[in-house]
């Protein structure tokens, strides 16, 4: 529950806080409640005080029990009930509801005026009738003691509708081309409408007739306001017999008394925003006015501002529960709002428990705590340099100090102190324990594979942090430490080969460059040690041996390297003597396969002599298939040359071609001695 402060006056927004999906079930909810501090400590007055998308009215009944909302998406009524805390139902619409009124003292008679020029009627059971009127209507009002409804809109007449008869009768003609609002008053039953030209129209039912007119555009003009364009009525609301409380778009608020044109007061809201709602608070004699961003309480005779509130979302309607100190908005978001003012009244009946509440809090105040503000004191400014600054917005005054801006007050510490020696000492200090102890490496166990090699690392990464803290430069990432060569240390497979060819060439190489590196480390450590006179000799010296410990490096790895290639040569000769004793020993035995069916054998000398032809050029190759019978090779009309291959046939094909030319030689001797045999019956029948 969030609270506000204005002029004294608290403010406790019941609605604050992260709301829960309705598909949660009740076990999901309750374990969000038990993790989630926000939503256990949230206050939910009405279950499911919600539209899915947009809130665009809200209205309570005259019996106070319940709290009516219209809202999209899709166009629905809810109704809710607040003896049970929760919605009673839920209606969708065809289309979108510009404003409803409650006839009834309950939900049981309903009158909505939606979009498409259609007025529905709805009872306790649900949808009723529905009618149309002729233009599209912005407002209505419902007159009890004729029981017409009174609708005004997008054109100059004002339609009525009696709900006796069930019939429109006559509509007053007026003389404003549109119209935007409308309100009957509850005393003497006086209709009043706003226009879109800045006037405000009386009308006296009995007689149908006009009795006044306010001019409001004139009126709103004052010589503190800036107004653009002439200002229209968006907002009408009656007080009694004789006031009367109209909103411009343009933001302005005026109060008449009904026996006079010029306004009592006229309060504008500085923003420029239509006002879109204007409720009477009576016990306390406050106008409740709204606009889309804020919500204004001032007293009516004086128009000193009571008390505000700036909700997070757009404000469409506001509605005051009646006799209490309960306040509704319905906004440009699906939660709908809910605030308790104590000051204005107590809470109702049905949540009567929030007055407990609010007197615990009151009794036990929590302290505020502030991240971007710093709390100083008066003794803090002057040693700051900012005591000028006393009186002014940039300090808060609070208690026996004032609150500053954190980001003023870390500046003016630097200037006011831009070196304290000690904490900057101390500082450094604790910077250099922590980047000694981040920069150790704690091995507890050396790898199972390559442990020399771990420990060769291991030795050159303490020496490199050591140079690099001398040199201030950056600390280079450790092998051992870095995930991509992980499997190096744990699978056998990587394991190095010490007594390999390549590994025992190289080692000597890398011993000596390790060797050579430490040799260096040392000289640059001597080097900064001394003066500037100094190190000039002591780098030509350093040269000097350096080059001379080069050579002798280079001579001692030369030497080394023949001595290894010399035991690798000898190790060579000794495998070859073993090999040729192990085959003189071996005896060797004729090996026998079989071959598959559907295959040849072909001897070894087809084999050879594919790879005699494989080495010779492709200017032979191609002579020697021609003498083959492979190759055609022709003079083209263009001039080009056009060569044409023959496929060799295997052994196997030529056999199936030989089988197949028989057997065709085979059929034809057959037909050719049947034939011959035809011949002869015939020629012993015709002549026996």
């Amino acid at each position: 529950m969030q609270v506000s402060s204005l002029n004294e006056v608290k403010i406790y927004s019941l609605s604050a806080g992260r709301s829960l999906p309705e598909w949660l079930s009740d076990r999901k909810k309750r374990a969000l409640q038990k993790k989630d501090v926000d939503i256990r400590r949230r206050i939910e007055l009405i279950q499911d005080f919600e539209m899915p998308t947009v809130s665009t009215k809200i209205k309570v009944s005259r019996d106070g029990q319940y709290i009516m909302a219209v809202g999209t998406y899709k166009p629905r009524i809810r109704c809710f009930d607040t003896y049970q805390l929760s919605q009673k139902f839920e209606r969708c619409l065809d289309s979108e509801v510009v404003t409803f009124e409650i006839l009834s003292d309950d939900y049981s008679k309903i009158v909505f005026l939606q979009c498409g020029r259609f007025v529905e009627f709805h009872s306790q059971h649900g949808h009723y009738y529905r009618t149309r009127i002729p233009k599209f209507g912005r407002d209505f009002s419902y007159h009890y003691p004729s029981c017409d409804l009174y609708f005004v809109g997008a054109s100059s007449e004002v339609y009525r509708l009696n709900l006796e008869q069930g019939r429109f009768l006559n509509s007053l003609q007026t003389e404003a081309a549109e119209s935007n609002v409308c309100d009957i008053n509850p005393v003497h039953f006086l209709f009043a409408l706003g226009t879109a030209e800045g006037k405000v129209e009386c009308w006296d039912p009995r007689m149908r007739a006009r009795v006044g007119l306010l001019d409001c555009a004139l009126s709103s003009v004052t010589a503190d306001t800036e107004i653009e364009g002439l200002p229209s009525i968006s907002a009408l609301k009656f007080d009694g017999a004789l006031n009367v409380a109209v909103g411009t778009s343009t933001g302005q608020v005026l109060l008449y008394d009904l026996r006079s044109s010029n306004p009592l007061i006229v309060k504008d809201h500085h923003y420029g925003l239509p006002i879109k709602s204007v409720q009477f608070q009576p016990q306390l004699d406050l106008i409740v006015s709204a606009d889309s961003r804020i919500i204004k309480m001032w007293n009516k005779d004086t128009g000193k501002i009571f008390t505000s509130m700036e909700p997070e979302h757009d404000i469409n309607d506001v509605c005051l529960y009646p006799n209490s100190g309960v306040l509704m908005t319905a906004n440009e978001a699906p939660k709908m709002n809910i605030y308790y003012i104590p000051v204005l009244g107590p809470a109702p009946k049905w949540c009567s428990f929030l007055d407990n509440l609010t007197e615990e809090l009151e009794e036990n105040p929590e302290s505020t705590v502030y991240d971007d503000y710093k709390f100083v004191t008066r003794k803090d400014l002057e040693n700051l340099g900012l005591a000028h600054l006393i009186g002014s917005s940039l300090l808060r005054a609070y208690m026996h100090g004032f609150f500053v801006d954190i980001r003023l007050y870390h500046k003016a510490k630097m200037m006011a102190n831009p070196f304290a020696y000690e904490e900057y000492r101390r500082e450094k200090i604790r910077q250099k324990i922590e980047e000694t102890r981040a920069q150790r490496v704690q091995l507890k166990k050396l790898p199972k594979v390559n442990k020399e090699l771990a420990l060769k690392l291991i030795e050159e990464e303490s020496e490199g942090q050591q140079a690099t803290r001398k040199r201030k430069q950056k600390n280079l990432p450790s092998l051992l430490k870095d995930d991509r060569f992980k499997v190096m240390f744990e699978n056998p497979d990587f394991q190095v080969d010490e007594q390999s060819e390549e590994f025992r060439l190289l080692n000597p190489l890398v011993s000596k460059i390790s060797e050579k590196r430490k040799r260096e480390l040392k000289i640059l450590e001597e080097l900064e040690t001394q003066e500037q006179e100094e190190v000039e000799e002591a780098e030509g010296k350093a040269s000097g041996a350096e080059s001379s410990e080069s050579s002798d490096d280079e001579k001692g790895w030369v030497e080394e390297v023949r001595k290894q290639r010399k035991l690798l040569r000898q190790e060579e000769k000794v495998k070859r003597k073993e090999r040729f004793k192990e085959d003189q020993q071996t005896v060797l035995k004729p090996q026998f396969f079989e071959i598959k069916e559907g295959e040849e054998f072909r001897s070894f000398k087809d084999s050879a002599k594919k790879q005699k032809l494989m080495k010779k050029t492709l200017g032979d190759r191609l002579k020697l298939e021609e003498k083959l019978g492979t190759l055609n090779v022709s003079d083209t009309t263009v001039g080009s040359k056009q060569a044409t291959f023959k496929l060799k046939k295997s052994e196997q094909q030529r056999k199936q071609q030989e089988a197949e030319k028989q057997h065709r030689q085979e059929r034809k001797s057959l037909r050719r001695s049947a034939s011959h045999l035809r011949s002869k019956r015939g020629r012993g029948r015709l002549f026996p």
